[in-house]
Parts: structure tokens; C-alpha cells; sequence
């Protein structure tokens, strides 16, 4: 069975009188541990889609299922909870907060856990050994690159475990050197840990670093190519 799968996904947005249409009756099957890229021009509904697998909104109509939870039947403390302990969420501009050191900032998802000091402290310098930032972890935002920045951010989605990370355009503020130490930190984390991987971007290279490109025009899917494809066509 899939870890993912949404059947005949719509979402429509209402401003006033007015719906404006976002996905049309979407049906995808993820696996365990596939890291697949979200493509496709802008508007055509690829962080929607993403926030409907990651339980931050809901479908007009049809079904979601991650794992074993049924999102669009869950109430929204439920999601809550759920979303804490099975996404994390990996964003373009980072959302440090820049008071805050490196190691503070990884270790803010931990707060809603019943957990001693001494864990979240071994949890919080394990995801930034992950990320090659065990020797940062004092620094504060503006004392990091934004590449750096962003491994931060990476290791705070990484700091509980959860098998599914949504990245949208983590690349997107990143000059091309790290841009490429970001990717290859992605794919690490796919084929060592195991993380099932969704990420939405614009960028065929950095699509390419997927297993999997899904490509959607105007809310309905396109294409789907494996990584062999996609790369003979990029």
C-alpha cells in the first residue's frame, strides 16, 4: 500500500462570490521513501497540493491518506498533533527566528514534546551533524550563509524523526553552490534516511535530483516521470 494517496482531490478557493479552482479531481500514489519534485508554472496549484499533503488545508472534495491517518476527516487539534509528529516542513525563505542561535531554532518543534532538556539537547546537535552544522550551532541567522541558514532550517524539520519532509522552493533564495549542497543534502537524507521527500520547485535541476517529477498544468497532473526519464528530457 501506498504511504500517500489522494483520490479524486479538488480544491477551490472562494474570495467573495467568486471560486477560483486550484486542483481538479488530482489522484497520487507516493511510496515510502520515494523523494519526489512537484513542477509546473506558477498557479498551477503545486503548494496547494503540497499543503493538502501536509495536513495545512483541507480538499473541497476527495480523500487523502498519509500512512494511516485520513486528513480530510481529521479535526484540526488532531492535525495538529499529527503534522508534529510525521512532517517536517522545509520552507524558501527559511523562517529562523533571528534572535534566536542555530541550535535554539532546531530545537523549537521539540518544545510541544513532553521531553527532557538533556534529549532535546542530544536531538538538536544530532540534526545538525546531519547537516554538517554541529560547529555553528551558537551562531545566530545573520551570523550564517544563507546556505547555512537553510541546512538550519533543515535540521529544525529533521529534529523530530518524521518520515515525511515538504520542502517549497528550498532553493529558490540560494546562489548555485548552495544550492547544489542543499540538494545533495536532500538526497542523502532520501536514500540513508529513508525520508519519503516532496518538494516543489520551478527548477528542472533541482527537479532532477528527485527519483520522481510530477508536472502539473492548471490543478490537473500532466506528466509523471521517473528520474531516468526526466533526466534524458533535462
Amino acid at each position: 500500500m501506498a504511504y500517500i494517496e489522494l483520490q479524486g482531490v479538488h480544491k477551490v478557493y472562494r474570495k467573495r462570490n467568486l471560486e477560483v479552482p486550484v486542483l481538479a479531481g488530482l489522484s497520487i500514489s507516493i511510496q515510502a521513501g520515494e523523494f519526489v519534485a512537484l513542477m509546473g508554472p506558477s498557479g498551477s496549484g503545486k503548494t496547494t497540493l503540497l499543503n493538502l499533503i501536509g495536513g495545512l488545508d483541507s480538499p473541497t472534495r476527495g480523500t487523502i491518506r498519509v500512512g494511516d491517518a485520513q486528513l480530510e476527516q481529521m479535526p484540526e487539534r488532531e492535525l495538529t498533533a499529527w503534522r508534529s509528529q510525521h512532517v517536517g516542513f522545509i520552507f524558501q525563505m527559511y523562517h529562523l527566528l533571528p534572535v534566536l542561535t542555530a541550535a535554539q531554532n532546531v530545537e523549537l518543534p521539540l518544545l510541544l514534546f513532553k521531553m527532557a532538556a538533556s534529549e532535546r539537547r542530544e536531538r538538536v546537535q544530532l540534526a545538525l551533524s546531519v547537516v554538517g552544522l554541529e560547529d555553528r550551532s551558537d551562531h545566530r541567522p545573520s551570523q550564517l550563509s544563507g546556505g547555512q541558514e537553510q541546512r538550519v532550517a533543515i535540521a529544525r524539520a529533521l529534529v523530530t524523526d518524521p518520515q515525511m519532509l515538504l520542502a517549497d522552493e528550498p532553493t529558490g533564495d540560494l546562489d548555485a553552490t548552495s544550492a547544489a549542497s542543499v540538494l545533495h543534502l536532500l538526497e542523502r537524507l532520501n536514500s540513508e534516511f529513508n525520508k519519503t521527500i516532496i518538494m516543489v520547485t520551478h527548477d528542472p535541476k533541482a527537479a532532477s535530483h528527485a527519483t520522481r517529477q510530477l508536472h502539473l498544468e492548471k490543478g490537473e497532473l500532466f506528466a509523471d516521470k521517473p528520474r531516468e526519464a526526466a533526466m534524458v528530457e533535462y
